[in-house]
């Protein structure tokens, strides 16, 4: 199947910057649409960010101007740039991966096959 590997996360002031990173291994010669999600402790797993197989982008509203996903090549690695950090923003963040091509709901955790380990990012205040 497929393998994620996220990195890129730490400790931040508020305010700061970090880049997360999603390497896929694999079953990456298809195309497939990846997401960033976070989830903070007690709370639900929540979108964050998609980039879909063709290269469209989708945004959380509490993301939208702040952070940007991207692919380097086509589609491997995707990375989240994550600027004026807030310390709301502090969550594991997790990318998924998803082989469907049909749906355009990148904001729903059941899109997705395949999910990461997780990244902690805390942002201090």
């Amino acid at each position: 199947q497929v393998q994620l590997v996220e990195s890129g996360g730490g400790l931040v002031q508020a305010g700061g910057s970090l880049r997360l990173s999603c390497a896929a291994s694999g079953r990456t010669f298809s195309l497939y649409s990846m997401g960033w999600f976070r989830q903070a402790p007690g709370k639900e797993r929540d979108f964050v960010a998609a980039i879909s197989w063709n290269g469209n982008t989708y945004y959380a509203d509490s993301v939208k101007g702040r952070f940007t996903i991207s692919r380097d090549n086509a589609k491997n690695p995707v990375y989240l740039q994550m600027n004026s950090l807030k310390p709301e923003d502090t969550a594991v963040y997790y990318c998924a991966l998803t082989f469907n091509l049909v749906s355009t709901n990148y904001d729903r955790v059941s899109l997705y096959d395949n999910w990461g380990q997780g990244t902690q990012v805390t942002v201090s205040s």
